[in-house]
């Protein structure tokens, strides 16, 4: 679960013309093929042109909601539900990863650190992926908190020697590995990011709690036929026949109705630590 990306779909409803569908995709380049890809299929299933875009990050993206920019976005629940909070967002969909719409984040260490517990890591370098990352940040922040070692909304530099925001799961991973940081905060998965040398160098040593998978979330106000149309195309992923098209948008192994309820836990624990206003 590789997600340094936010996508947005952008979806303009023109009174007496055919209207557009503009899907921000990604906060950073190298994506443009997947824009193009999943946007033309999105076109032809929604029966709209669809245009795809990116912003620098998970904020740019919230704001693009706000401000009618974006009508659709691609975002994990910590930006879900502080979207859902300051713009009156809606959850629409979860990713499915190994049959759940759940995953983790995880504490991860070089092999040859020393470093056994949490309790090792007093005064030592930590990079996490983002402020806004639930795997990357939140979550395991919090395992830090469940053990003992530090109190919720406490700066991490009470505990820690240095806590650094790497800009995303894979930065904070290679950090890691290579030895500018003693740990690194990512997702489960995030080990997939490394070379086959460096995933059999690197251990992983707390599990947070579980997480809701990333979401696709809705603007308030959106078109209800157009919002049908889109989530019936997203849940034609899910077919054999369209599975290879997965790859373009982050490579869950498809789609399910999300229940917003289950974003409980999230909402709590983002305004425990002063994320939600």
């Amino acid at each position: 679960m590789e997600h340094h990306k936010v996508i947005t779909v952008k979806i303009r409803n023109i009174p007496g013309l055919l209207g557009q569908l503009g899907v921000h995709i990604g906060e950073a380049g190298g994506l443009i093929g997947d824009i193009k890809v999943i946007s033309a299929y999105l076109g032809r299933e929604i029966g709209v042109p669809v245009r795809g875009f990116v912003t620098s990050d998970h904020a740019a993206a919230i704001e693009a909601l706000r401000n009618g920019d974006a009508d659709i976005s691609f975002m994990g629940a910590l930006p879900f539900v502080i979207a859902e909070k300051e713009v009156g967002a809606e959850v629409i969909l979860s990713e499915v990863y190994r049959g759940v719409p759940m995953y983790t984040g995880r504490v991860f260490v070089r092999r040859d650190s020393g470093i056994k517990s949490l309790a090792d890591l007093r005064g030592k370098a930590i990079a996490f992926a983002d402020p806004l990352s639930e795997s990357g940040y939140l979550y395991p922040l919090e395992t830090f908190v469940k053990a003992g070692l530090l109190k919720r909304a406490q700066d991490p530099k009470a505990f820690f020697g240095e806590a650094f925001f790497a800009g995303g799961y894979q930065q904070a991973m290679q950090a890691m590995a290579t030895g500018l940081v003693d740990a690194a905060a990512a997702s489960q998965y995030a080990e997939l990011l490394l070379t086959p040398q460096q995933q059999a160098e690197v251990i992983w040593i707390a599990e947070s709690d579980p997480i809701p998978s990333h979401v696709v979330i809705a603007r308030k106000g959106l078109d209800t036929e157009l919002k049908a149309k889109f989530v019936t195309a997203m849940m034609k992923l899910n077919e054999a026949a369209n599975q290879a098209l997965l790859k373009h948008i982050y490579s869950p192994d498809g789609y399910v109705e999300a229940d917003p309820a289950v974003f409980d836990g999230v909402r709590k624990l983002a305004a425990a630590y002063g994320l939600l206003r």
